[in-house]
């Protein structure tokens, strides 16, 4: 049984107040819900929302592969490891396209935190244009394999976010049959690349504007495990109802 995921994208948005708010609700929210809440903030305030955890768990939403060196404005594996940090968002869309982050840089990231002890919670997914072209399935493969077939992993050692690039931030989302097929092809190529057994285990997250409307019609698709949720993460009652919603998968 995969114990579904709800993790927060807070982007670039929030603040000091914000942050505490926030730790301090879900905390008591998440207290007896059956769900593992992620909350993955701007990395200033990631000391404050990982010192407050109690029934949550901090993801960096960033990291360089390198241990150290002349990288102004990165963070090592080692000072998320200082900070107590349980997870990383590796090739996020943005990450990708606005930042011109490569797929071996992704790999190499993801090698990184894997070697850290952390887990990577790794972005895949495609754009419109591909997805018309019918490219989706072959997108998606070159994705997640470019970033783990030089790894041996377990399924505790990572977990896939299946993010249509379109979308993200516009409003759309991928309808429940759109976003099973995907994360079942997504299966199906771990247990191709990895083993069968693996492939069960692991779990696999939507994250194309999951909101308070869809999450639970998204999370109710036998190979959906939660959601890597952007804008609804800034709302905390929007927030509740979608983990609540991923608890009752």
């Amino acid at each position: 049984m995969r114990k579904p995921i709800v993790a927060g994208n807070w982007k670039m948005n929030g603040s000091g107040s914000f942050a505490a708010k926030m730790c301090e609700q879900i905390n008591l929210f998440a207290e007896n819900l059956d769900v593992e809440v992620v909350l993955s903030p701007p990395s200033v305030y990631l000391s404050q929302v990982q010192q407050a955890a109690k029934n949550y768990s901090a993801a960096a939403q960033n990291v360089h592969f390198a241990a150290s060196g002349a990288f102004t404005g990165e963070i090592s594996v080692a000072m998320l490891q200082d900070l107590g940090c349980q997870y990383v968002l590796v090739g996020h869309s943005e990450r990708r396209e606005i930042f011109a982050e490569n797929q071996q840089w992704v790999a190499d990231k993801v090698a990184a935190v894997v070697d850290a002890t952390m887990v990577p919670i790794l972005c895949i997914g495609e754009t419109l244009a591909q997805r018309q072209q019918g490219e989706a399935h072959a997108v998606v493969k070159q994705q997640l394999l470019s970033a783990i077939s030089s790894l041996q992993l377990s399924a505790d050692q990572l977990v896939v976010a299946y993010e249509p690039i379109w979308a993200i931030g516009t409003g759309e989302t991928a309808t429940p049959e759109q976003a099973q097929e995907i994360h079942k092809y997504i299966r199906g190529v771990l247990a191709e690349q990895l083993s069968a057994e693996m492939a069960n285990k692991t779990r696999i997250l939507y994250g194309g504007s999951v909101n308070a409307e869809t999450a639970a019609e998204l999370f109710s698709q036998p190979d959906i495990d939660g959601g890597l949720v952007g804008g609804a993460s800034l709302k905390i009652e929007d927030f509740k109802i979608i983990c609540s919603a991923a608890a009752n998968i």
